[in-house]
């Protein structure tokens, strides 16, 4: 498990304690010959953290996007990574949640952003990834004493795309 993923669940964990909401996060094991389906699973009665959390970590320093076809996977069905979690979120009822962190170099501190799943999922059918720019535009995921603040209603609301509408419309 890298960091990001294991700081990102250890937060969750502490917040629900801190919090008392019965909640669990935990990672599925990764194997060489089962696919995995998510990064972290969320548990909990309540419906706001019944998640489901693919984590990308990316350099910035050698890349200018977050693609589809470097990224992220194909497995030995020939499926890609975004077409297995977007059923397994249809299967389990789950919300899900793209979170990006992104390596800036070293000196520099590393930024983690969350992106609704069903953008994920739009910019996927579109043949097209996220710009580090795009990516800054999302929800940052917030840190305090070296974990994150969990506050997965603001990564649901803040939507790139809902916020490019609402500026359309308005």
């Amino acid at each position: 498990m890298n960091d990001f993923e294991h700081t990102l669940k250890r937060s969750f964990n502490e917040f629900f304690i801190e919090n008392n909401i019965r909640g669990i996060c935990h990672r599925l094991k990764q194997s060489r010959f089962e696919t995995q389906l998510v990064d972290l699973l969320v548990d909990s009665l309540d419906p706001d953290y019944y998640l489901a959390i693919e984590c990308k970590s990316i350099d910035a320093t050698k890349t200018n996007a977050l693609y589809f076809t470097q990224h992220f996977t194909i497995d030995r069905n020939n499926v890609h990574q975004v077409a297995r979690i977007s059923d397994f979120l249809y299967r389990s009822g789950r919300r899900g949640l793209l979170a990006v962190e992104l390596r800036l170099g070293s000196g520099r501190k590393k930024n983690a952003y969350m992106i609704p799943w069903r953008e994920v999922v739009e910019r996927f059918n579109d043949g097209v990834g996220f710009t580090i720019d795009e990516i800054q535009e999302y929800a940052i995921i917030q840190r305090k004493k070296g974990l994150y603040v969990i506050d997965p209603k603001r990564w649901q609301n803040n939507s790139r795309i809902k916020e490019k509408n609402d500026r359309q419309d308005g």
